[in-house]
């Protein structure tokens, strides 16, 4: 019986979750897109500057492969954070500076998909035993991230 419960509770978290979206055991956090990688990362963008958020780089992965006569599918980074929060994590341990800025991933796939991946920040916060330092911060990027990603998703 009690396997019988686990079972369930495991299939009513999946069935739960943000449609689209996976947290896979690697940290990361996928979400589908109904844009194009270029549109993905202007409306993520977008909305990272309208919350006073700091764009530190823009990588265009697929242009870099180019210019080395490689080919890649569209794949841009954007790297972005806001020091104040993150200051708050690196004042638990230096070593999240390694994570730190922030940053998502818009990707197409081989069928064509496009897809954000982000850093789950309790992941972070996990790999670099903060415990219960900086837990208002993760707390907050988290939900910040959220709806980053879902506004730059169209979700």
């Amino acid at each position: 019986m009690g396997h019988r419960l686990i079972i369930a509770a495991a299939l009513a978290a999946c069935l739960l979750s943000p449609a689209g979206a996976s947290a896979a055991g690697n940290g990361l956090i996928t979400v589908r897109s109904t844009h194009s990688v270029n549109v993905t990362i202007q409306r993520l963008e977008t909305a990272l500057r309208a919350k006073g958020m700091t764009i530190f780089a823009r990588i265009d992965h697929a242009r870099a492969a180019t210019r080395v006569g490689q080919k890649l599918r569209p794949t841009l980074l954007l790297i972005f954070g806001n020091p104040k929060i993150g200051t708050a994590l690196l004042k638990c341990k230096q070593t999240v500076g390694i994570d730190l800025p922030l940053k998502m991933l818009a990707w197409k796939d081989a069928r064509g998909h496009v897809w954000l991946t982000y850093n789950d920040p309790r992941w972070i916060a996990e790999r670099h035993h903060l415990g219960r330092c900086g837990a208002t911060a993760v707390r907050t990027m988290s939900t910040a991230l959220r709806r980053f990603a879902k506004a730059a998703a169209g979700r």
